[in-house]
């Protein structure tokens, strides 16, 4: 089976299709001045587009795991997450707390079926 490398820059790619499967990199928000909810729901805009771009979307997301550099706002970006995911194809997600580049409060991994 051949390794598709989506979006390669000097340091990794932006997803890699291998098997049916696509894998994206962490995702971050561009703009760092937006609140905890800002950030995420620029996140997942983002994880639509390229997921778009290696040919699937977020009802075929199977697992998530996403970045928060202070787990006090889980909260808020579970308001963004929700309002994004498609409750029929809900991806299994974990939720972890971590030191992030400055002003970056949420970071998003996802990988999905073709």
């Amino acid at each position: 089976m051949p390794i598709t490398r989506i979006e390669p820059s000097d340091v990794n790619c932006r997803s890699v299709e291998y098997n049916g499967v696509v894998y994206l990199s962490g995702v971050v928000a561009g703009d760092k001045t937006a609140s905890m909810k800002g950030q995420t729901e620029q996140v997942l805009a983002r994880i639509d587009q390229v997921l778009a771009n290696a040919g699937t979307d977020k009802t075929r997301v199977l697992a998530a795991v996403v970045y928060l550099a202070d787990m006090d706002l889980k909260d808020d970006m579970n308001e963004a997450w929700i309002a994004w995911a498609d409750p029929g194809n809900l991806p299994v997600r974990a939720a972890v707390g971590t030191a992030l580049t400055p002003d970056t409060l949420v970071e998003i991994m996802v990988t999905a079926a073709k």
